[in-house]
């Protein structure tokens, strides 16, 4: 893929979503430089509070030697001002920090299901470069319902880098596509 077509190609992806491009674009382009942009994935995901909607979309840039992920997302302003405020970052992440490239497809009626069909209906893409940690924790017990002893606390301790999902109901089944495509590009950058 040539480094024009592919970044004219992103643009038109973030044009797509109606949120901010030159923000959005300009945050992607400050973080990849010079670099060749091997593949790219833009998900858009408006969510609903009460009578308001905020939007946050999350692009995925792939580079020979790191994965860019870029956030934007609004907010109100705080009082007295009014309107609305934008907050856009990126990260880089060299491909040799990560360790983990999950990719779980959902496909409904597996019995039907033919490769290269384009019947995935879910996507997920979990990607773990130990940046950040969570621990889950829950109060331990045995096996006995009358024990009341303190058996202290069980938990998990898991990674929680970057999660994308997209469905073919709410972002369309050439964008669930284009996750896969990118997340078993993505995969085979991150193994060498």
């Amino acid at each position: 893929m040539r480094l024009g077509s592919t970044r004219k190609d992103l643009r038109a992806d973030i044009d797509a979503t109606g949120y901010f491009p030159e923000l959005v674009e300009e945050g992607i382009t400050l973080a990849v430089a010079e670099e060749e942009l091997l593949d790219f994935v833009v998900h858009h995901e408006p969510t609903f509070d009460h009578d308001e909607i905020h939007r946050h979309v999350t692009v995925l840039a792939l580079t020979p030697t790191r994965l860019v992920v870029g956030h934007t997302d609004d907010q109100p302003a705080e009082p007295p001002a009014t309107g609305t405020y934008a907050a856009s970052s990126t990260e880089s992440v060299p491909l040799s920090k990560i360790n983990s490239v999950v990719l779980t497809r959902v496909v409904t009626r597996p019995e039907r299901y033919r490769a290269g069909s384009g019947e995935v209906g879910e996507t997920w893409l979990t990607v773990g470069w130990d940046g950040v940690r969570r621990v889950d924790l829950e109060p331990a017990g045995c096996d006995d319902p009358q024990c009341e002893a303190d058996h202290g606390y069980t938990g998990t301790f898991a990674g929680d880098d970057l999660t994308v999902r997209m469905s073919a109901a709410a972002d369309g089944s050439d964008r669930v596509a284009r996750l896969v495509r990118f997340s078993t590009t993505l995969q085979r950058a991150a193994a060498v």
